[in-house]
């Protein structure tokens, strides 16, 4: 999930913590996620938040995804439970990660190696606390493990550790609770979608560790890394996303960069080669917001328009087409666009407005447009124009509205 808010006036640290007032206004602690932070500092604005925040899933129901307390396929935006308090969504892989506002961890979904942190290798089809702490701030659930940043800035990992994606200096070795990455208290964004993560500390660096025969780690070799190595020397990385076999960034100055898995045109500088150390995407500084699928690429500009490349094989780029692009193509002509996620084999985006959209695939209801039609340009999710954040998994999605 990546997201744009366009003007205001540059404050680069974080507003004065006040209670929300009528369920809205004010800050609170967990309000905003690591890529809200991100957008906002980009952007120069701090928005208000919104209470209370209602829970939503479709798409493919097998072990508890939608995690309505059911296994079965949702066509259109289901609500998971009453709570109105979800704040920060993760869910990238098949089972389903979010944070509500007081900080607590909540995990649902498959759970064949561990990936949802309860001690255990039982799915469950509805959400449940991830221990007892209410201190994390960001998470994201790739396709078999998980990581999460705490509020003290450290990083914790869980799951299938077969490619070293988990980040502990070891292989082969799943965890099925919370176990720390390294010794750092620095982190801010982390990433992780298929078998290789990438993550940014608060002084701007970049780590990538994992899976890397394609030069998805982005350090210049196709060596396995099983633990965070940083990529080049910079200290102005803004954005990161792991896609399925390669990687999206952004920098603080508007650039765009790419590197990994090269072919149907994933890297987006125009050719099917594999790149293990990043690659500017065009020449552009005018970029504002990244995320990377499986195999597509997704973007905003400043402008508020949407841009994709990569894999088209269903309709995911959202150009009308079911061709693969090997550079950035505009997705229709709008510019109000102001959050992306780019998942397996499908695209969300919300509007300025208020409004969900979705395109790709639509098996299981997957688009959650209450039909099964794969849909190859943006199509509206139901009416309503309340929809405060999206994540794109792998057969199903899950959404926020500001109740």
């Amino acid at each position: 999930m990546a997201e744009r808010f366009p003007g205001g006036v540059i404050s680069k640290t974080p507003p004065t913590v006040t209670p929300p007032v009528s369920g809205e206004g004010g800050s609170a602690s967990g309000v905003w996620s690591l890529d809200e932070v991100l957008g906002y500092e980009k952007a120069g604005a701090w928005p208000k938040p919104f209470l209370p925040l209602e829970l939503y899933a479709w798409g493919r129901g097998a072990f508890g995804s939608i995690g309505d307390n059911t296994v079965v396929d949702k066509s259109s935006p289901t609500q998971v439970g009453a709570l109105t308090s979800w704040s920060v969504l993760g869910s990238r892989g098949y089972s389903g990660a979010a944070i509500q506002l007081n900080g607590s961890l909540w995990a649902w979904g498959r759970n064949h190696h561990g990936q949802l942190g309860v001690g255990s290798q039982v799915y469950t089809s509805s959400p449940v606390q991830v221990g007892s702490l209410t201190n994390w701030q960001g998470v994201e659930s790739g396709q078999q493990s998980t990581l999460a940043v705490k509020t003290d800035g450290t990083l914790w990992s869980w799951g299938r550790n077969n490619q070293g994606q988990l980040g502990l200096n070891d292989v082969n070795i799943s965890r099925s609770s919370p176990v720390q990455v390294g010794a750092l208290t620095s982190w801010k964004k982390v990433s992780n979608c298929n078998f290789h993560t990438a993550a940014i500390t608060t002084s701007g660096n970049l780590y990538a560790w994992g899976y890397n025969t394609l030069g998805a780690v982005g350090d210049g070799t196709t060596i396995r890394r099983s633990s965070p190595v940083q990529i080049g020397a910079l200290s102005d990385w803004l954005d990161v996303s792991a896609g399925g076999y390669q990687t999206l960034a952004l920098r603080s100055n508007g650039t765009m960069w790419a590197w990994g898995y090269g072919n149907q045109g994933c890297i987006g500088n125009n050719s099917q080669a594999n790149q293990s150390s990043p690659t500017q995407v065009g020449a552009l500084t005018t970029w504002a917001a990244v995320s990377s699928g499986f195999l597509h690429q997704m973007a905003i500009k400043t402008d508020g328009t949407i841009w994709s490349w990569g894999r088209n094989s269903l309709g995911q780029l959202g150009d009308g087409t079911t061709v693969d692009r090997s550079s950035p193509v505009q997705i229709g002509a709008l510019t109000n666009w102001s959050l992306i996620s780019a998942g397996g084999y499908n695209s969300f985006s919300i509007k300025e407005d208020g409004t969900l959209w979705g395109w790709g695939s639509n098996q299981q209801g997957r688009v959650g447009d209450s039909t099964t039609v794969y849909r190859s340009s943006p199509v509206q999710i139901g009416s309503d124009t309340n929809w405060h954040r999206v994540s794109v998994g792998q057969g199903f999605s899950t959404a926020t509205t500001k109740g």
